[in-house]
């Protein structure tokens, strides 16, 4: 990782102690306002001087969408937004929004971390046939190309579930790992949200 500017480093400071107090990423304006820019023009070129220093991972014109990359040792660590709860069981229709961060070493899992990488927790039981348990944090990549037998976060009629893709018969369709619940067929759409890359189980 390349050296910081002392503003830079004051840029990534505020970042950071603006996700330990409130949860999510300071905005655009927000970062010009705490330090007085006249403009938000100079807020993005800092961001996308810490962007290329490997600093954060931010996709542009996505709000909140900064995240940091952990200072560590070995700076493999990265704070990917969790977008709430997912059902592996029933669908359901409730919609996701950020309401955290998670702490993932993408490199030690062998992954490069992008804008579209995200975190869902897991609720109920319908894929303990691929060890994903309740509670567990799956990391999803949104806009990765999907194929037969990968779990994927999908809006199935409008309501949102974990599942494994495939297809029947040319057909999409969702299979729970778990003989209780039934294979799902999208009965007019089927939109995939994220493709699984990685879980996370968090030690109780």
């Amino acid at each position: 990782m390349k050296t910081l500017t002392s503003r830079q480093q004051e840029v990534r400071d505020f970042i950071q102690a603006t996700q330990a107090e409130q949860g999510v990423s300071p905005t655009l304006r927000e970062i010009a306002r705490h330090f007085g820019f006249r403009s938000m023009k100079a807020a993005v070129d800092h961001v996308r001087a810490l962007r290329g220093k490997g600093v954060v991972v931010w996709q542009p014109r996505r709000a909140r969408s900064l995240r940091l990359v952990a200072l560590g040792r070995r700076r493999t660590t990265v704070e990917v937004p969790v977008y709430g709860a997912i059902p592996a069981g029933f669908p359901d229709g409730r919609q996701q929004e950020n309401q955290e961060c998670l702490a993932v070493d993408m490199a030690g899992l062998g992954l490069r971390p992008t804008a579209r990488t995200f975190a869902l927790q897991v609720r109920g039981d319908s894929m303990i046939g691929k060890h994903i348990l309740p509670g567990d944090y799956v990391i999803l990549e949104h806009g990765k190309t999907v194929r037969p037998g990968d779990v994927v976060a999908a809006l199935i009629d409008n309501e949102s579930t974990l599942k494994t893709f495939l297809l029947d018969k040319g057909k999409p369709c969702l299979r729970a790992e778990n003989p209780r619940y039934p294979q799902l067929i999208p009965a007019r759409e089927l939109v995939i949200q994220g493709v699984m890359v990685a879980l996370v189980r968090k030690c109780q």
